[in-house]
């Protein structure tokens, strides 16, 4: 009798051993179909490559930083401006607009005439 059990045995373990190596087969088939379909998803989505985003995302950076230069350097340009405006409301004038036959004269006339 032992020796019939041991033979059930040994066909429950081959069945086994089958049922695992199919199984393992199904397993890597989906993974395979899923892969392909996600690959195809992804074609289909028209996503960028990180190339293409690290790319842009730099073009961006020296943008910002270009603006922030270009900010910088209107702030001083009206700061500059701000106390010939101020001197200008006060009815001095500046050397600068000496050469500005437009500048108001001394008197406030803006004629030819004086």
């Amino acid at each position: 009798m032992t020796q019939t059990q041991n033979r059930i045995f040994d066909e429950l373990g081959r069945l086994f051993t089958n049922a695992a190596g199919a199984a393992q087969g199904v397993r890597q088939e989906i993974e395979t179909v899923l892969r392909g379909q996600a690959e195809r998803l992804i074609a289909d989505m028209d996503l960028v490559t990180r190339e293409e985003f690290e790319a842009v995302r730099a073009m961006a950076q020296l943008a910002r930083e270009e603006n922030e230069a270009l900010k910088a350097r209107i702030e001083a340009l009206e700061a500059a401006k701000a106390p010939r405006a101020a001197a200008a409301k006060k009815g001095t004038r500046k050397a600068a607009d000496d050469d500005d036959p437009t500048a108001p004269g001394p008197e406030g006339d803006t004629s030819p005439l004086g």
